[in-house]
């Protein structure tokens, strides 16, 4: 990868002038008294146009666990780049929250904000250290009924590469952090597969504190307009039920008006790229792959705060504050309606009803933006001489732009009582235990009457996704069998909490299972084979004693020529069809 290290230099060394320019100064609050400095950021003394470092950020929450009793900080596990992620709470009690397990005691409702994803979309975590300190000192109504959990940098291996070259789109910071993780996962793709420490850790902190709300700021692209934010919701016929009612009719609607009221304009993330968004798009389907996609396989109330990459950093910043700062009010003044919709929807799903795991747009509902954006032209490019987009500032325009975020199911199944799994799968009973999910142990060879899924077809990815060749369009024959099930295998009963978890993860069709993200690629090579010159002999014998196969084969041939002149594919398809008996003697 090219970086420009002369930039790189010289944006870090305006950076340190800032810092030291920042330790000069005085500063006040509007009574008079001395402000604590090391709670002054870097974001405020650089004018907008700065994001610390991680070290500067971590100090910085000491700082303020030390100056104010309502904010704690904790200390989970470590993430790929060796170092651990922290939680910062903020407990308008003033309890000191030394663990997840004590914060979760509280029957307070509680919000988990995650920033630095990708850390050179900065935004959330400037704007969460001014919000813990605004509230920590009272300059902004503090919640009664919520405690706000942060983890203040998630990719902090990406937050350590930091440079002024990789976010050619952005307007600002001057210098940040990098997409990829220590190990260069995007780690908004290993939230269902966890292949990292980041993600295992995240999983931890999420399943512990089960969070009835939860925020991921990031900064979008795709498209240009007037928009300093956007919201990405997670999508509410995916969640479903009550929860997803009152996330799209009610949470959604109350957020933009608050935003309104405080001259923030805000539209639903803009799902296009490299075309004009009052054309019409659809709302973003967020799998299980990304972060609110796998919070709602425990039925949080999830979204994304999406800033526009054109704006200037100060804007965005301040916007995401101002987006969390009325989601917690809005919340919390409904935190008990909140609290109970999360606890019913743990119980919505069970054992015989439909649940769908395949999703397409209904296009026959939709929803009319009044949408604000910038006249956008295909004109000749003076790079490639190719046709290319241009939006024009100076034309701005509001037009009624169709919006699709209604979907509707393209595929379910009957949850069934149990999953069986194998002892040797230890890569998915690993992903299991970490997400709480409760297994039996059997304690003898048994032997079950099940569904079993056979893989009919499936596509993969010709290029690494992720550090996987991830599979997609999978589909399944299932038939009735009986199985067997040896001493130290596992069955997995769907009735408990992590349900959703379940089928998601362990349906092969489902957009983000295990099977799609290659757990179960062995069972995709053939491992025994045979030699023609032996197997002749012995397919004989099976036809002669098998009289239905033998029509069946005959049937085969006649009707399939490719098949008729192939004769590997003729001994091959036999041999797929031993019976028990006679495979002991071949």
């Amino acid at each position: 990868m090219y970086f420009n290290r002369k930039a790189i230099q010289y944006n870090i060394k305006i950076a340190l002038n800032s810092c030291f320019v920042c330790t000069i100064i005085l500063f006040t609050s509007c009574n008079g008294q001395k402000e604590n400095t090391s709670l002054i950021t870097l974001f405020e003394t650089s004018k907008g146009t700065q994001t610390p470092e991680y070290k500067d950020v971590i100090s910085f929450y000491k700082n303020l666990a030390k100056a104010h009793p309502t904010v704690s900080i904790t200390q989970e596990d470590q993430t790929d780049s060796g170092y651990p992620l922290h939680v910062i709470y903020f407990d308008p009690t003033g309890k000191s929250i030394t663990s997840i397990s004590q914060a979760k005691k509280s029957n307070k409702n509680i919000l988990l904000i995650n920033n630095g994803i990708h850390p050179g979309e900065s935004d959330g975590i400037d704007a969460s250290m001014l919000l813990l300190r605004d509230l920590a000192q009272g300059r902004i109504v503090a919640p009664t009924n919520t405690i706000v959990a942060v983890i203040p940098v998630y990719n902090i291996g990406g937050a350590l590469q930091r440079n002024s070259t990789t976010r050619t789109n952005q307007q600002g910071p001057l210098v940040y952090g990098f997409r990829g993780n220590a190990r260069n996962y995007d780690l908004n793709r290993d939230f269902i597969k966890a292949d990292t420490k980041n993600a295992k850790a995240f999983t931890k902190i999420f399943r512990a504190l089960d969070p009835e709300l939860f925020i991921d700021n990031h900064v979008s692209n795709g498209a240009d307009y007037q928009y300093a934010l956007t919201h990405l919701f997670t999508q509410h016929n995916k969640l479903g039920g009550e929860a997803g009612v009152y996330l799209n009719e009610i949470l959604m609607t109350r957020l933009q008006d608050s935003l309104k009221v405080k001259k923030w304009d805000i539209t639903p993330y803009v799902n296009v790229f490299n075309s004009q968004p009052e054309k019409g798009f659809t709302q973003f389907m967020d799998s299980p792959r990304y972060s609110t996609g796998y919070t709602t396989l425990y039925n949080t109330l999830g979204m994304m705060v999406e800033t526009h990459m054109l704006k200037p950093y100060k804007q965005r910043v301040e916007g995401t504050y101002e987006l969390m700062k009325s989601f917690i009010a809005i919340t919390d003044a409904d935190a008990t309606n909140i609290k109970n919709i999360h606890q019913r929807a743990k119980t919505r799903f069970k054992k015989t009803d439909l649940y769908p795991i395949l999703w397409t747009t209904d296009s026959t509902k939709t929803q009319t933006l009044q949408f604000k954006g910038y006249q956008g032209d295909m004109i000749p490019s003076e790079v490639t001489g190719k046709m290319r987009l241009k939006f024009d500032h100076s034309k701005p325009f509001v037009k009624p732009t169709l919006y699709y975020n209604t979907f509707k199911a393209s595929k379910e199944i009957t949850i069934p009582a149990y999953y069986g799994i194998p002892k040797g799968y230890w890569k998915v009973l690993e992903r299991l235990a970490l997400n709480n999910i409760q297994v039996s142990e059997i304690q003898k060879d048994t032997t079950l009457a099940a569904q079993v899924y056979y893989i009919k077809d499936y596509k993969s990815r010709q290029s690494p996704y992720e550090g996987h060749y991830l599979h997609y369009n999978t589909q399944v024959t299932a038939k009735q069998e009986n199985i067997r099930l040896q001493r130290g295998d596992y069955l997995v009963s769907t009735a408990q909490e992590g349900i959703r978890y379940l089928l998601e993860t362990l349906e092969p069709e489902a957009v983000d299972s295990f099977f799609n993200w290659n757990f179960f690629d062995t069972i995709l090579q053939q491992k025994e084979g045979f030699s023609p010159y032996v197997w002749e002999d012995k397919a004989k014998e099976l036809l002669e004693n098998n009289p239905i196969l033998k029509i069946a084969f005959e049937t085969k041939k006649k009707s399939e020529p490719l098949f008729a002149s192939n004769w590997y594919a003729q001994l091959d398809w036999l041999h797929k069809r031993i019976p028990p008996t006679m495979s002991k003697t071949i």
